[in-house]
């Protein structure tokens, strides 16, 4: 189980730089720190101030709490906040268009109806979990629920499976990627954070949230069927209420005839339809996985042969670089999406342009975090944090979660519970090794997504979405998401046990 080494009494800025002082007494520092992260949490919870500013506030006032100068407090706030920006923003904006792009072609929509056609009604769990994962590979949560909604709700009607069985697996898919797996903003700006290798923490998410998946997915929804026992909502009746009824249209096609079919084996009905174009299962798989298997294969050649050169080193280092690889997928949609899908330059112009608003909020969470993360740093109180842990003996992972979780059930934000976990924990990570601090960005993340309740707009987004009452609301979306956090945190301890 990783443990710190011993370290000296200064604190590491980052992986190769300069150390610094305390600003004051380690009492100072600790009441400081305890203070900030409490105001952090009273302005979110209580007085219901947007994250980033409350991120902002409680900063700034650690620093000055701390000791440091008011201006110096300021100005190691906005350090932070531009070098995260500088890591994370791009990726994140890119990948923002890529996932409107998947949504806006109806690329999302053939994986979905594809992977559907062709499967069983015993494997449609299984089937439902792989669509979950895929498309929450790319988007954001809300995105990719506000996506899978329809198909979970016209799945089950059609399929007479329970709708249980079919929307937790799907769920579990979608949060656990987005817990997990960059390019989603939380891991981003914890690989960012901490120093993490962005391809070797990306392989080991994926690694890690097959199991994950498959027991907070598939398994538990046999479980959750029985405890929540209801029909299917009325939501998504007719197209016109369907959140992606106006991209459908906009890319409606020639009249066909069609006769739909059901994963049971029955015919439901022949209708003659006018169809969305949308690009093909193959170009849409392609343009998925394309980040994932560049970022991939210049990790692997990292790991296997560090000191391979060539041009070809050179070549798979540039394409697998997280900027390169996001990019090269988001310039794929524009081009093969759009076409398949029938979008000309307007409606590609329009739908990048749409992609990056609802971004804006979340890379100014992201920022802020990586400003608290240096005024951490710069106090001297990251090293009061590294000490701490150090001398208690305690898996500095089981730390990462415990703090992560915490901040998570007393805000119910998940990216600010990763922004500041990370931010926390990023002075230790400076004593373990590359492999271990990918697993701490796990930690991280698996602390993120646990115990969601009342505080969270994912609760509520799935009450109203699936029409379950609150206590039922309880016993399937909160409970599968305290199983992909505590199934996360098992196997990060266990890999933990082997990785050094």
């Amino acid at each position: 189980m990783p443990h710190l080494a011993p370290t000296s009494a200064s604190t590491v800025l980052a992986a190769g730089t300069d150390t610094v002082d305390p600003s004051g007494p380690v009492s100072q520092l600790v009441i400081a720190a305890l203070i900030g992260i409490v105001v952090i949490i009273v302005l979110i919870t209580w007085l219901k101030i947007h994250p980033f500013i409350a991120l902002t506030v409680g900063a700034v006032g650690v620093g000055i709490g701390a000791g440091l100068a008011p201006d110096k407090a300021v100005t190691s706030f906005g350090v932070g906040f531009g070098a995260t920006m500088t890591s994370v923003g791009i990726l994140v904006g890119l990948g923002s268009m890529f996932g409107k792009m998947l949504v806006d072609s109806g690329a999302a929509d053939r994986v979905v109806d594809t992977l559907v056609r062709k499967s069983s009604k015993a494997a449609l769990p299984w089937t439902m979990a792989l669509i979950g994962a895929l498309i929450g590979l790319p988007m954001f949560f809300e995105v990719g629920l506000v996506l899978l909604i329809p198909i979970i709700v016209l799945v089950a009607k059609r399929s007479d499976v329970p709708i249980m069985k079919i929307a937790v697996p799907a769920l579990v898919g979608l949060s656990t990627m987005h817990a997990f797996v960059p390019p989603h903003p939380g891991p981003l700006v914890a690989i960012s954070t901490v120093g993490a290798n962005l391809g070797t923490t990306l392989a080991f998410g994926i690694v890690l949230a097959i199991p994950v998946i498959i027991l907070a997915g598939p398994v538990f929804a046999r479980f959750a069927a029985r405890w929540v026992d209801i029909p299917a909502p009325d939501l998504f009746g007719s197209r016109g209420s369907d959140p992606a009824h106006e991209g459908r249209e906009a890319r409606r096609g020639p009249a066909t005839q069609d006769t739909a079919s059901l994963p049971n084996g029955k015919s439901d009905f022949t209708r003659v339809i006018s169809e969305p174009r949308s690009p093909s299962f193959a170009v849409a798989l392609i343009g998925i996985l394309l980040p994932v298997v560049l970022m991939l294969a210049q990790a692997i050649r990292e790991a296997t042969m560090p000191d391979a050169a060539g041009a070809w080193v050179s070549l798979l280092d540039f394409l697998g670089s997280p900027m390169v690889a996001i990019g090269l997928a988001a310039l794929y949609a524009i081009v093969f999406f759009a076409i398949g899908g029938g979008m000309d330059r307007s409606a590609v112009s329009r739908s990048l342009e749409s992609a990056l608003p609802p971004v804006a909020g979340v890379l100014l969470i992201v920022g802020a975090g990586g400003g608290f993360k240096q005024v951490l740093i710069d106090t001297g109180i990251g090293g009061v944090i590294a000490d701490a842990v150090k001398d208690s003996g305690i898996s500095v992972l089981l730390v990462a979660w415990v703090v992560s979780a915490l901040v998570r059930v007393a805000t119910g934000s998940a990216t600010v519970a990763t922004v500041t976990a990370a931010g926390i924990m990023a002075p230790i990570a400076q004593d373990l090794s590359s492999p271990v601090v990918s697993l701490l960005v796990l930690a991280i993340g698996a602390g993120s997504v646990f115990l969601s309740h009342v505080n969270d707009a994912g609760f509520w987004l799935v009450k109203g979405y699936l029409n379950t009452t609150v206590g039922q609301t309880f016993k399937t979306w909160t409970v599968l998401e305290c199983l992909i956090s505590v199934f996360g945190l098992l196997g990060v301890l266990l890999a933990g046990v082997f990785i050094r």
